[in-house]
């Protein structure tokens, strides 16, 4: 045999190897999602409720989530953690300064705009020190909330059942995510956006609903459930727990939602997935926001790897949940070598079409119309049956014919993420590693200061009103590497009617303020 055709056959091996090996994993999710029932809720009342908010520059959505969530779910107290905005987000949150159950951690620079783990992490503290010595911590839920989230009014008697937190074995819930603008009316933003906008909307509530919501369904059977970054209700004790052992719950991943998922199964703890509930995000209406999007999140997955051979070691993650942590730890680099023996198969191919006497007929004629119903099988099907999928579990509203139409536009929709992977590994080999903040789509565009004299004036509408420029932030004082105590400083013209505006530094940690009337 010479060396083109072993060549070949190795090539053509590992394509084959790599299409089986997903077929059979969709297959795997799809029975076990197909097959997952529904748990009857429970009584939130015998929980303490604590949601957190990160906020960085989020006064577009702010206001009408916290609004949202005072009235949907009564029983929570409410813990926004200003990330160093500056956008008028601080004068949407003082809004909020007569709300008992509403507080607002102000992080200053240098230490805010460290990703979102280290605004958990800040309000994770104030959590903690806020409740009697005495209190029992197991009793106390966290849950953790996106900006622009809308959470399901029925989700705390949902997640208090005894498939969930009813259960003392169960140390944290991730609930189903949606796309806001496919989420019920009331909910539903009123942006207008074109026809590209919607498929996007579209495909993206599909992604968390069906494949995402199956791989969950997978996880439940094997013990390794992993939590989002929206959604996530999490047990005080067992983030006290983890804290004990690594300095605080959540790390410096930029998945760092998954990442908080494996710290619980290796500290012991059991993860579950609760689909009889949901939280709805804002989708993103433009491919560039979503690549990068995505690109942070295959980041964050190749980040998390280091934690594969702990995971292999731990005697308290069982064999089934280990090897599906491994497939999903593995995913980033086998679609980074997934990508060339694609297109060498393609290069391949084209050199015999161009070859073959007659050219592309004669081609076909020999065998080259076996392709295309391999394409079809091991390709674009796996990504179609979505679609059915989709209408069967959550859209029965859909039309036949458009849902595997949406199925085959998800085939192409999916190529987003083999590009975000190897931005995400371009990222890795250059050492960067900052966290991007995804854009909302109400955000106001920046709009050019008009002069006056020696004065730029300018003024941008967030929200329903507008909200005038802010005041030019103070330089931060010169660390003296001990610490001080407390120090006043003079609140914004903006927020002038708060009686009291504190901001304690330390040494180890993020500077906290404190918002009281």
């Amino acid at each position: 045999m010479s060396t083109e055709t072993q060549s070949l056959a190795l090539l053509n091996t590992a394509a084959f190897l790599l299409c089986v090996s997903f077929c059979a994993y969709v297959l795997s999710i799809l029975v076990f999602h197909l097959k997952s029932g529904r748990s009857r809720g429970g009584s939130p009342d015998g929980f303490d409720w604590h949601i957190i908010v990160p906020c960085r520059n989020e006064a577009s959505v702010i206001g009408d989530t916290v609004r949202r969530l005072l009235c949907d779910f009564p029983q929570a107290t409410v813990w926004c953690v200003d990330d160093a905005s500056d956008d008028g987000t601080m004068a949407e949150l003082a809004a909020f300064t007569d709300q008992p159950r509403v507080h607002v951690i102000q992080r200053q620079l240098p230490d805010a705009r460290q990703g979102k783990g280290a605004a958990l992490n800040a309000a994770w503290r104030r959590i903690d020190q806020s409740l009697p010595a005495n209190a029992d911590r197991s009793r106390v839920i966290v849950g953790v909330l996106d900006a622009d989230s809308r959470l399901d009014p029925q989700g705390p008697v949902a997640l208090s059942g005894r498939q969930y937190f009813g259960s003392a074995q169960i140390g944290a819930v991730q609930v189903e995510v949606r796309m806001l603008q496919c989420a019920p009316r009331r909910y539903a933003p009123t942006t207008e956006v074109g026809r590209w906008g919607r498929l996007l909307i579209r495909l993206q509530d599909m992604e968390f609903r069906a494949p995402i919501a199956a791989m969950q369904s997978l996880r439940r059977r094997t013990g390794s459930v992993a939590m989002g970054g929206n959604g996530q209700f999490t047990r005080l004790s067992l983030l006290n727990e983890i804290a004990d052992q690594h300095g605080t719950p959540w790390h410096g991943a930029l998945l760092e939602d998954f990442e908080l998922g494996l710290h619980i199964l290796l500290a012991g703890g059991r993860t579950e997935y609760c689909p009889e509930s949901w939280v709805a995000q804002e989708a993103l209406t433009r491919i560039r926001p979503l690549v990068r999007q995505r690109t942070r999140w295959a980041q964050g997955s190749m980040q998390c790897g280091r934690y594969l051979g702990r995971v292999l070691r731990s005697p308290r993650i069982r064999n089934s949940a280990t090897l599906e942590i491994a497939h999903f730890l593995a995913a980033p680099w086998t679609q980074l070598l997934g990508t060339p023996i694609y297109i060498a198969c393609l290069v391949v191919m084209s050199y015999y079409i161009d070859n073959t006497m007659g050219g592309l007929r004669g081609w076909w004629s020999s065998g080259g119309w076996g392709v295309p119903p391999l394409v079809l099988v091991f390709g674009i099907g796996p990504f179609a049956l979505w679609g059915i999928v989709y209408r069967i579990r959550c859209e029965p509203q859909l039309s036949i014919p458009k849902a595997l139409l949406l199925g085959v536009c998800h085939w192409l929709y999916s190529y987003a993420q083999s590009l975000a992977v190897w931005l995400a590994f371009a990222r890795m080999v250059t050492a960067r590693t900052d966290w991007q903040k995804t854009a909302r789509a109400a955000d106001p565009q920046p709009q050019p200061a008009r002069a006056v004299g020696r004065v730029a004036v300018g003024q941008a509408a967030v929200g329903r009103a507008a909200v005038p420029a802010q005041p030019r932030r103070a330089q931060p004082a010169r660390r003296s590497g001990r610490n001080d105590g407390p120090r006043s400083i003079r609140p914004p013209r903006h927020l002038s009617h708060l009686t009291h505006l504190t901001t304690t530094p330390t040494t180890d940690r993020p500077a906290i303020a404190h918002i009281r009337k």
